[in-house]
């Protein structure tokens, strides 16, 4: 113990020795004021190029980038309390913020260099086993739930006139899932949602989450949440996985297989994750060969492959004045009672209406999910101006169903306006 004290102590006078000569080293002020404007801009322009790198390589996307390097500049400028790093400082002179920065890093770092040991470290095994006053993990989960509720209660008191960031609420959402607190964190998750509701991670987070409430089923709303997921990243690995148990919790095995054997390609080749897909495999191939000896005919609500639907879409007159002929039309049918993902589409314009149409197999998005695969289906067509297969505010839509995945002749309108 006494070791280790010598040897912290030792490296804390090492690094004050490196960071407080500099800045008590007397130089005109002005060289001061502008190598000091110089290093804070030299500081921006790193942390502008890790985010440009995080970009680059998928940890982070556009919209976290772009929030993330307007809130490094306000910060650089909140510090210099300017926009120009050359003009006259305004409040201390130099020398004295010199002195001022060497007395508070001289009182910081032992406080931090202490303060982080005593968070991630392990401060009771440095006393003797007679002085521990309490178990380790009391001390570090009450730190832990006070950050957690600080973090919330900043969030929560936010001034109105302040941009949200949904990084933050995803941070806290996180943090409530680790302590499985999950009431609170599916609530984070639902405010981070709205906020970025084009981020796949956090929708299979919030799906997973969710699941966990419902006594870990994912029927409902977790089940569209990964659906949306999948469709924004179809190599999303968690979304995979959740979307395998979906399918096998509603008995389609042949689903679970194949979500599964994508999030095996995906997942690192070991590890507790690999093991735990390789035994859900296992429980979905012998589920999978069990289900035609206890019932010869084809699972409930399978059709064989040339299932299909046809009919005919058309606008509604009443809407013609809200539409270009350029604009594109989505002919799709849904699971009735599954997945929100499109089982097949279609793509035209609405110069085409009305549209003679047939979705079957051959017109699915995924192997994963086909048209054969489901009894009953909602039939649905949407214009969309910007072309984007995701729905929008604005989109004309018209739908049909629930009917059987062998309907013909269906009749469609597109009659309604998307919320």
């Amino acid at each position: 113990m006494t070791f280790f004290w010598i040897f912290a102590i030792a490296l804390i006078g090492l690094a004050l020795l490196l960071v407080l000569p500099p800045l008590l080293r007397r130089a005109p002020q002005s060289l001061d004021v502008v190598d000091a404007r110089r290093a804070n801009l030299a500081i921006l322009r790193d942390q502008l190029k890790d985010l440009d790198t995080e970009l680059a390589s998928g940890r982070i996307n556009i919209d976290q980038q772009a929030q993330a390097r307007a809130e490094i500049e306000r910060r650089v400028l909140d510090e210099e309390g300017l926009t120009d790093p050359l003009s006259p400082a305004p409040n201390l002179p130099v020398a004295a913020k010199s002195k001022l920065s060497a007395i508070l890093i001289a009182i910081c770092i032992p406080l931090l260099v202490f303060g982080i040991y005593g968070f991630v470290g392990n401060p009771q095994s440095l006393l003797p086993q007679a002085q521990a006053p309490a178990p380790e993990g009391e001390v570090t989960m009450a730190q832990v739930e006070a950050m957690v509720t600080q973090m919330a209660q900043k969030l929560e008191s936010q001034p109105a006139d302040q941009p949200p960031n949904p990084q933050a609420w995803e941070m806290l959402a996180r943090s409530y899932a680790a302590l499985q607190r999950f009431p609170e964190a599916a609530r984070a998750y639902e405010k981070a949602g709205k906020l970025a509701p084009n981020n796949a991670q956090l929708l299979a987070d919030h799906a997973d989450v969710l699941a966990m409430l419902q006594g870990q089923s994912t029927a409902g709303e977790p089940e569209k949440l990964i659906a949306r997921a999948l469709e924004l990243d179809p190599k999303n690995l968690k979304a995979l996985a959740l979307a395998g148990s979906a399918a096998f919790e509603r008995k389609d095995f042949n689903g679970a297989i194949q979500f599964w054997s994508q999030a095996r390609q995906l997942a690192p080749p070991t590890g507790d994750f690999a093991t735990g897909l390789d035994s859900s495999l296992k429980a979905a191939r012998d589920a999978g060969a069990a289900q035609p000896s206890a019932n010869n005919a084809a699972p409930k609500g399978a059709y064989p492959p040339a299932s299909a639907i046809s009919g005919t879409v058309s606008l509604s007159p009443s809407l013609a004045s809200k539409v270009k002929p350029d604009d594109t039309v989505f002919i799709f049918a849904r699971a009735a009672d599954g997945p929100r993902m499109p089982l097949a589409i279609l793509k035209h314009k609405v110069s085409e209406l009305p549209i003679a149409f047939k979705l079957d197999d051959s017109t699915a998005m995924s192997d994963d999910l086909k048209l054969s695969k489901f009894a009953n289906v909602v039939v649905s067509a949407r214009v969309s101006a910007s072309g984007n297969a995701v729905p929008q505010s604005g989109d004309l839509i018209g739908q049909l169903g629930p009917v059987s995945a062998a309907t013909q002749n269906i009749k469609i309108v597109i009659d309604s306006v998307q919320p």
